[in-house]
């Protein structure tokens, strides 16, 4: 489970061979989340609403970049780390 990003105890990660939509994981503790790419909602799973409003500012930001890895990890090759939110 490749990691892309970290930032203020978030991490971010994309998986191999995980079936659409294009999607993404955030952990902040023991709380998980599945972010949809395209829509930026919470498919599955929760997170603090703090931690939530950071992960989506990120993913604005950075959607055309989510994109590209996950059509890296659905050919099985390693995605590219994405800058953190600053």
């Amino acid at each position: 489970m490749p990691t892309i990003s970290a930032f203020f105890g978030i991490v971010i990660q994309m998986f191999w061979r995980e079936h659409g939509p294009p999607h993404f994981h955030a952990l902040y503790g023991e709380h998980e989340a599945v972010i949809d790419i395209r829509e930026l909602r919470v498919t599955r799973g929760s997170l603090p609403r703090r931690a939530l409003a950071m992960v989506l500012e990120w993913a604005v930001e950075r959607r055309e970049a989510l994109l590209e890895d996950w059509e890296l990890c659905s050919q099985l090759k390693s995605p590219k780390p994405i800058p953190p939110l600053e």
